[in-house]
């Protein structure tokens, strides 16, 4: 019999984005925010079925200079349908997704902490302990991604964190 999700152990994600869209100082700022606008299958599969309350998120700035981790987010809300998909004024909306059968999901993320330094895709792959990241293969391009628990604390390790949440 598999455990519940509400008792499997917390798991590990990385969110992409790009700092002109939505920044982790905005994130700052606002404290939590719905992850919204993913229009991938399979990181919308991550979304709805996979990413639970209290998961750990690092918040990477991608199409960036230099693309980096800056911080870390916690799930405060699983997955629900995504509200911009339904929205005809929003750039997400997506007029083939059904109220009743929604196509895209979010989740909400909260703030944690922000790196002591932003720890690059450089220094990531510099890092021989990281050599299997998801982030750093080649072709990798999800915006949402898993992340193992031992990555998970090598990255906070070269941030200055400590996981104590």
């Amino acid at each position: 019999m598999a455990p519940s999700k509400a008792k499997r152990p917390r798991r590990y994600w990385l969110f992409k984005s790009e700092p002109e869209a939505y920044s982790f100082e905005q994130l700052k700022k606002d404290k939590k925010t719905f992850w919204s606008g993913v229009r991938n299958y399979q990181a919308r599969n991550l979304l709805r079925d996979e990413i639970l309350l209290g998961d750990g998120v690092l918040f990477y700035h991608s199409n960036a200079k230099p693309m980096a981790v800056v911080g870390i987010a916690k799930v405060v809300k699983s997955g629900y349908p995504d509200p911009t998909q339904f929205d005809s004024a929003d750039h997400y909306y997506d007029q083939k997704s059904d109220p009743a059968d929604p196509r895209w999901f979010v989740v909400d993320i909260g703030h944690v902490a922000a790196m002591r330094e932003p720890i690059t895709r450089d220094m990531l792959k510099a890092n021989e302990s990281l050599e299997d990241m998801m982030l750093l293969a080649r072709g990798s391009r999800l915006s949402v991604q898993p992340v193992t628990r031992d990555e998970w604390r090598e990255v906070l390790l070269m941030g200055g964190q400590k996981e104590t949440w």
